[in-house]
């Protein structure tokens, strides 16, 4: 999994991509500005519009950068439908409780304090991440399930049920279709079931057609 680190000072950027791949996580993307996080991650500068896959699963944010700082970049990506999943972790000096609070509010999921701690900083990774993969999973099985319930709904208008009134002739027992014409009442119900007919007469029928071959009573 990819993570991206944005932060306007480049020795902190050094710093933590140094300290996340010692640990194992190979992909790691680094940004100076929330601008430069937008084209990572398939945001257009204007509307935030997502133009292609998000190369991102997790985001370590700088709180304070110049022209945009963390809060108002964490709001916008948030507000990208297809973002809204990408665990944000703010990285701050300042623990102040409002503005810790300002975060939680943009969408942040987590923060972590500078000086930076290389224990805190690996297991707060690890957790957002382990919370992206099961979300991906979610995600999987409700597409799964959703494309599931499409096929049933298909096959089920695909059912040919009879039910209603059928005009059917008195004399020879033709049924009137939709369209006001007349068929073999055999017709009318195969176009519109899976029954299969298998043709005989009736002891009835055979007494009536065949009386030198009807059964005595």
């Amino acid at each position: 999994m990819s993570i991206l680190i944005v932060d306007d000072a480049p020795d902190n950027l050094l710093l933590l991509q140094a300290i996340l791949k010692s640990a194992g996580h190979a992909v790691v993307l680094t940004a100076e500005s929330a601008r430069e996080a937008f084209r990572h991650l398939g945001m257009d500068g204007a509307d935030g519009t997502l133009e292609k896959s998000p190369e991102a699963d997790l985001i370590l944010m700088d709180l304070m950068m110049p022209e945009m700082d963390g809060l108002e970049a964490c709001r916008r990506i948030k507000a990208v439908e297809r973002l809204r999943d990408v665990p944000i972790i703010m990285v701050t000096a300042n623990t102040d409780p409002e503005d810790l609070q300002a975060a939680f509010a943009a969408g942040a999921m987590d923060y972590i304090t500078k000086p930076l701690r290389k224990v805190e900083l690996l297991a707060r990774v690890t957790s957002a991440l382990n919370l992206k993969r099961e979300m991906d999973a979610r995600k999987s099985r409700e597409r799964e399930l959703a494309e599931k319930n499409r096929e049933l709904e298909q096959t089920l208008q695909e059912v040919k049920v009879l039910r209603g009134f059928i005009p059917i002739c008195a004399s020879c027992k033709k049924i009137r279709d939709d369209k006001g014409y007349w068929q073999q009442i055999e017709t009318y119900i195969q176009e519109r079931s899976e029954a299969l007919f298998s043709h005989s007469i009736c002891k009835d029928c055979m007494k009536k057609l065949y009386p030198d071959l009807a059964e005595e009573p």
